[in-house]
């Protein structure tokens, strides 16, 4: 049991870092204030740093790992290109990050409470990538 909830854990986790370095790239380009742009330039590097001690975790396992929920991913993207269309500032790229990483620290939350047995390496790992998510959502509040 403790072997298959953690590699259901790190699957998670997989698929949010995957998620999270996506979404970040998506919106970069469109920040101005160059503070933000770094802010969120160094939030993608760390996730990135997450995402390969998640993918040695998940090949000790001799698992692939999770791409994010496809639709999921195309709801994001469509909610992105819609707003940013309609009012492309840092205003608009603040709260679309906000509202993804209060999803994503909403879910893993879930995914530590629903797969106990893990071990506590991933479970490690996966409040890391809350504590990530939610230092960004603080980070950014002033461009909100």
């Amino acid at each position: 049991m403790i072997e298959k909830d953690t590699v259901r854990l790190l699957r998670e986790c997989d698929a949010g870092t995957k998620m999270g370095i996506t979404s970040i790239t998506e919106v970069v380009n469109h920040v101005d204030d160059p503070s933000f742009r770094s802010t969120l330039i160094e939030c993608r590097r760390e996730h990135e740093v997450l995402e390969d001690e998640i993918i040695e975790q998940l090949d000790s396992f001799k698992d692939g790992g999770k791409e994010p929920n496809p639709m999921a991913k195309s709801m994001s993207w469509i909610k992105t290109n819609m707003k940013l269309a309609m009012d492309d500032s840092d205003k608009t790229v603040a709260c679309l990050m906000t509202d993804g990483c209060n999803m994503g620290v909403k879910s893993l939350n879930k995914y530590l409470n629903e797969f106990k047995a893990a071990d506590e390496k991933s479970k490690d790992i996966a409040k890391r990538l809350i504590n990530l998510e939610q230092k960004l959502t603080e980070d950014i509040r002033k461009y909100l």
